[in-house]
């Protein structure tokens, strides 16, 4: 199991800053006393990471991250969740906390009048979890898993800080009987099949070494990404290159149609349009790595049944 490596001191909180908490409000002493604890999870190398005790659980969670708000939620933590992401949807009931800030730059005085004691993050590249720790606010980071093990790893971690490890289990645990079971009852295809992954119009798509590669590769599909030459783990591919590769499946993650992909030059003599092989995917799920992956797992099985 990986640990989360603390990379600042953790936060003291005084038993008056909890209960002002509890009663909805705060004043300038109310503030951690010590550094703020920023947690990344980014690494997945149990050797090198540090390890230290959770003093006190959270139980003012601001989410900037929508998996995350769904991690939160489906452990039975949405009481301690006090604000969300606007892009944090799912469930309902996350949309019945304040629900308007901006999960890569949001507004810090807003985030702020929330009272968190716990921030959880998924992406810090403009220095988002530097920010908070000025302001005395802990962060955890917990960027885009690439495996399905750290999507258990990061609901492990969300169970910790807040005190529903039991909870987080029962959720991990069945998410992996899930897709074990979706994965087994999935006919095999006679031959290897590929597809493209469509993440953007401009051709942009995912290798194998991406969390979505890796769960089309339980089921032995093949990304046509795969097979050229490509600088990054989402490249973008010419109209050419999806062409020529011919996929045997197409998803799209990006709001376009059957009827759209077919209307492009060349497209409509692909296999896959041809034999109705374009699946239009739920990007709320799709690019999320909540207990919503195992609805994701199953689509791809249904379309591979349908290609079989």
């Amino acid at each position: 199991m990986r640990r989360i490596t603390f990379i600042a001191v953790l936060a003291t909180v005084t038993a008056t800053t909890a209960v002002t908490a509890c009663n909805g409000g705060a004043t300038d002493s109310d503030q951690p006393s010590s550094e703020p604890i920023v947690a990344d999870t980014s690494n997945d190398d149990p050797s090198s990471a540090s390890t230290t005790s959770v003093q006190s659980q959270a139980d003012r969670i601001v989410s900037l991250s929508p998996s995350a708000t769904e991690m939160l939620f489906a452990m039975g933590a949405g009481d301690q969740v006090v604000g969300v992401d606007d892009q944090s949807n799912y469930p309902a009931d996350a949309l019945s906390k304040p629900h308007d800030l901006s999960a890569s730059s949001p507004d810090l005085d807003k985030l702020a009048a929330l009272h968190p004691d716990l921030v959880v993050i998924a992406d810090d590249a403009a220095g988002l979890s530097s920010q908070l720790a000025g302001r005395g606010i802990a962060v955890l980071i917990e960027p885009q898993p690439t495996s399905i093990d750290l999507v258990f790893d990061q609901i492990h971690d969300l169970g910790t800080v807040t005190g529903h490890v039991d909870e987080a289990g029962r959720v991990a645990d069945g998410m992996r009987a899930a897709i074990d079971t979706a994965v087994a009852a999935t006919s095999k295809p006679s031959r290897p099949m590929t597809y493209y992954h469509e993440l953007d119009t401009d051709g942009t798509s995912i290798t194998e070494n991406t969390l979505t590669g890796q769960i089309y590769g339980l089921f032995g599909l093949q990304s046509i990404a795969d097979l050229q030459e490509v600088s990054s783990d989402t490249p973008k591919l010419s109209a050419d290159a999806i062409i020529s590769a011919d996929p045997d499946l197409i998803f799209l993650a990006d709001a376009e149609t059957p009827a759209t992909v077919s209307a492009r030059p060349g497209w409509a003599k692909l296999h896959a349009v041809t034999d109705g092989n374009v699946v239009v995917l739920d990007d709320g799920i799709s690019s999320r790595w909540g207990p919503r992956l195992v609805d994701f797992v199953r689509t791809i099985a249904a379309a591979i049944e349908r290609a079989s």
